[in-house]
């Protein structure tokens, strides 16, 4: 079955990623329509998060960053399919860094890097990155189940010299290169809301009270890892510029968890910029309210 799946949908995908993009962004525009007019997909989901997140918002301001927020998640998709066939000089084109060289000068230095951002923007295309830096880069992923997909999918990341690991060996493939001194920056997006019994941190983020995910500096603070913050800006449809900001380069200087909240202190700030470009389709704060329930888990842990 998996297979059938994959050898109906795959030409579509194939022959759609292979448009020129003025038409895959008209294929995005009718897309749109039928999703927030017709379908109505986690409208409702996107409208709690925002007004969770800004409560200072009225409704017409919430509806209007809604609106402008399907129009991009339905250019994003198209542009996730894209990847298959982008070319490198169309992805340095419309995929840029400012501040590259704190890059080079880490590389230079002999560190290993943490690259820390969010799912602003377009995070797909920093598959990229490799095409900007000489360092081996390392981005942790969630398998998919069909094989066959996963295949594909995995082939199109890795085209421009980045290294993609399923999020379940990525400790391992770490521990690896250190082992063989294979000088590295791991990708790390860190702004999902973790599982709660997996949790070791409560935070304040986009003016919730929130388990939040610490595994970024867990690794940072084990393997003195330097600290980049990404944080990615649209310019325009189908263009973007990412920014790079070190945190630091002695992470063990930090107290616990004061990395954590320094990263979301940056997020926040970015997202507030362009609230309407970031994933607001999952339920974000999920387990708001369950600080006791997690302290239950804890004792009994």
């Amino acid at each position: 079955m998996k297979l059938l799946i994959f050898a109906i949908v795959y030409p579509i995908i194939w022959i759609t990623s292979r448009l020129p993009m003025p038409i895959l962004y008209l294929k995005s525009n009718i897309s749109f329509f039928i999703l927030y007019y017709i379908v109505g997909y986690r409208k409702k989901v996107v409208y709690s998060n925002l007004q969770a997140a800004f409560p200072d918002k009225n409704e017409k301001e919430l509806k209007s960053i809604r609106k402008k927020f399907f129009r991009h998640f339905t250019d994003l998709i198209f542009e996730s399919i894209k990847s298959f066939s982008i070319s490198e000089k169309e992805i340095k084109k419309r995929y840029q860094y400012t501040n590259i060289e704190i890059i080079d000068k880490l590389t230079k230095e002999g560190k290993n890097i943490a690259l820390v951002g969010s799912h602003q923007a377009n995070w797909e295309w920093a598959f990229g990155l490799p095409l900007f830096v000489d360092i081996s880069c390392l981005g942790a992923y969630t398998r998919i189940q069909n094989k066959y997909f996963e295949k594909v999918i995995y082939n199109s990341r890795i085209k421009f010299g980045y290294n993609g690991c399923p999020i379940g060996l990525f400790n391992s493939q770490l521990q690896e290169r250190f082992k063989t001194k294979k000088q590295s920056l791991y990708m790390l997006l860190s702004d999902q809301s973790p599982q709660l019994h997996k949790t070791r941190h409560w935070a304040t983020f986009l003016n919730n009270f929130v388990p939040v995910h610490t595994g970024a500096e867990t690794i940072a603070k084990k393997f003195n890892l330097a600290v980049v913050n990404i944080n990615t800006t649209k310019i325009k449809r189908g263009h973007y510029t990412s920014d790079l900001q070190l945190i630091t380069a002695s992470p063990n200087d930090f107290k616990d968890y004061d990395l954590t909240e320094k990263y979301l202190k940056i997020t926040e700030a970015h997202i507030a910029k362009q609230p309407e470009f970031y994933l607001w389709s999952h339920k974000r704060f999920k387990h708001k309210g369950k600080y006791d329930e997690w302290l239950k888990l804890r004792k009994k842990a």
